[in-house]
C-alpha cells in the first residue's frame, strides 16, 4: 500500500515537472507537438488511400519506414555502451550518462515499433502478430524473433530505470541485487536484437545484396558508433540547458566507444566494396546501381556517395586523440558520423536490396511527402518521449523531485 502510495506521488510530481518549465522548453515542446500533428494528419491521408500514398510498390516494397527502424535498432541498442561499464564493470564516470542513454533506448524502441505499423499499412493488421491469434509463425519466422527481441529489451529498458529512479526519489539507494541481474541480460539482449534484424535480411536468399556474413557484424559496429554519437550530442545538449552537470571526462570515455566502433565499422564498409567490386558477378548489381547507378537510373547515388565522405571525415576527426578532446571538434564528429550512418543503414542498406528486382527490372523508389510527413512525426514522438523521461530523471538525479512524507 505505501509502495503504491509512493509510486502515485511520483507520477503526479513527474507530470508537474513536464508541464512546467522555461519559455524555451514549451516551445520546444509546441515544436515536437506540431511535428505529431503533422504525422498524424499525413498518417490519416496513408489510412485513407493505403499504401499506395507512399512511393513503396511492389519491386521495392521496404522503404523510408523500415530504414528508419532498421537504423533506430541500432540506437536502441547502444545504449549498452553504458549498461555495461556502468551495472557491471563499476565505472563511476558512466554514471551520470547512464539513465539518459536508456531513456533514448526506449524512445527509439518506441519509434521502431511505430514504424513497423505504419509500414504494415495501419494499425488494424497488427493482430497477426498476436501469439495465438494472429499467423504468428514461431520459431520459423525471423520478423517474429525481431518482435518479441525487440519488446523484451523495451522491458528491460524501462524496469531497471524506472525502479533506480523509483529508489531515488524516496532518497534511496538502488539495490544492486535487484537491478543487476536485468542489466546483465540487457547486454546479451541488446546484441540478440540487431544480430537478430540482420538475420532477417540476410535470411532473405532472393535478395543478393543482403547475403553477407558481415551484415551481422557491420550492424553492432554501426550501432555503437551512431548510438553513442547521439548520446553525446544529447549530454552535450542537456549540460547547456540543464543543471544536470556530466562531466567532460564521461563525454571522452563515450567519445572513445565511438571512436573504436567508427574504424571497426569502416573497415567492414572498405572489405564489402572489396567483396563487391574486385571480382563483381551478378549479384553485385545492387552494389553497381547503388554506387555507379545502372542503365541511367542512379537516384540512390547523391545518397551514398554523401554519406561515405562524411563517414571517413568522422572517422578521421575522432582517430586523432587531440581532436577528439577538443568538444566542438567531437560535437560536429558525432553529428556528421550519426548522418552518414543513418544514410548508410537507410537508403544504403535497405532500398538496394530490392534493385533490380527479381526479373532485372530497375524500379526506383522515392519516398512521398506523406511518407516523409509519418517518419518527421515518428522523429517528433521520439523526441516528445525522451524530453518527458529525461526531464524527470534529471529532476530526481539533481534531488529536485523527491517524496514528501
Amino acid at each position: 500500500m505505501k509502495t503504491m502510495k509512493v509510486f502515485k506521488s511520483l507520477i503526479v510530481d513527474s507530470l508537474n515537472t513536464i508541464t512546467h518549465g522555461t519559455k524555451k522548453y514549451h516551445l520546444w515542446m509546441a515544436f515536437l507537438t506540431f511535428g505529431m500533428l503533422v504525422g498524424m494528419y499525413c498518417y490519416s491521408i496513408q489510412l485513407e488511400e493505403g499504401l499506395s500514398a507512399t512511393g513503396m510498390t511492389d519491386s521495392v516494397s521496404w522503404g523510408l519506414y523500415i530504414s528508419n527502424f532498421t537504423f533506430l535498432v541500432g540506437v536502441a541498442a547502444a545504449a549498452v555502451m553504458l549498461v555495461m561499464p556502468t551495472y557491471v564493470l563499476k565505472d563511476i564516470d558512466f554514471k551520470q550518462a547512464v539513465l539518459i542513454g536508456e531513456g533514448l533506448a526506449v524512445a527509439a524502441l518506441i519509434m521502431c515499433l511505430a514504424f513497423v505499423i505504419a509500414d504494415m499499412g495501419g494499425p488494424s493488421v497488427l493482430w497477426h502478430m498476436l501469439p495465438g491469434i494472429g499467423v504468428f509463425n514461431f520459431p520459423n519466422s525471423m520478423l517474429t524473433w525481431d518482435v518479441i527481441a525487440l519488446n523484451g529489451y523495451l522491458i528491460i529498458n524501462i524496469t531497471i530505470p524506472l525502479y533506480i529512479l523509483f529508489r531515488h526519489y524516496q532518497n534511496k539507494e538502488a539495490k544492486p541485487k535487484v537491478y543487476l541481474p536485468g542489466a546483465l541480460i540487457s547486454v546479451f539482449w541488446a546484441i540478440g536484437i540487431h544480430l537478430v534484424t540482420a538475420f532477417l535480411y540476410q535470411g532473405l536468399q532472393a535478395k543478393p545484396f543482403w547475403n553477407n556474413a558481415l551484415l551481422g557484424p557491420r550492424f553492432l559496429a554501426s550501432a555503437f558508433a551512431a548510438g553513442p554519437a547521439l548520446i553525446i550530442l544529447v549530454l552535450a545538449i542537456i549540460r547547456s540547458h540543464t543543471t544536470f552537470k556530466v562531466p567532460d571526462k564521461t563525454i571522452k570515455k563515450i567519445a572513445l566507444v565511438v571512436t573504436v566502433a567508427a574504424q571497426i565499422n569502416l573497415i567492414m564498409l572498405i572489405s564489402e566494396l572489396f567483396k563487391e567490386f574486385y571480382a563483381p558477378t551478378h549479384h553485385s548489381e545492387s552494389a553497381y546501381y547503388l554506387f555507379f547507378g545502372l542503365h541511367g537510373k542512379d537516384a540512390l547515388m547523391p545518397w551514398i556517395w554523401t554519406a561515405i565522405p562524411l563517414n571517413i571525415l568522422a572517422t578521421i576527426l575522432l582517430t586523432f586523440h587531440k581532436l577528439r578532446n577538443n568538444l566542438k571538434v567531437l560535437y560536429f564528429a558525432c553529428f556528421i558520423l550519426f548522418i552518414a550512418i543513418w544514410i548508410e543503414k537507410g537508403f544504403g542498406l535497405i532500398v538496394p536490396g530490392f534493385i533490380p528486382g527479381s526479373y532485372g527490372k530497375i524500379a526506383e523508389y522515392t519516398p512521398t511527402g506523406i511518407e516523409i510527413g509519418v517518419t518527421l512525426g515518428i522523429w517528433a514522438m521520439g523526441a516528445f518521449i525522451f524530453t518527458i523521461l529525461a526531464r524527470t530523471a534529471i529532476n530526481i538525479e539533481t534531488g529536485v523531485l523527491r517524496y514528501k512524507r
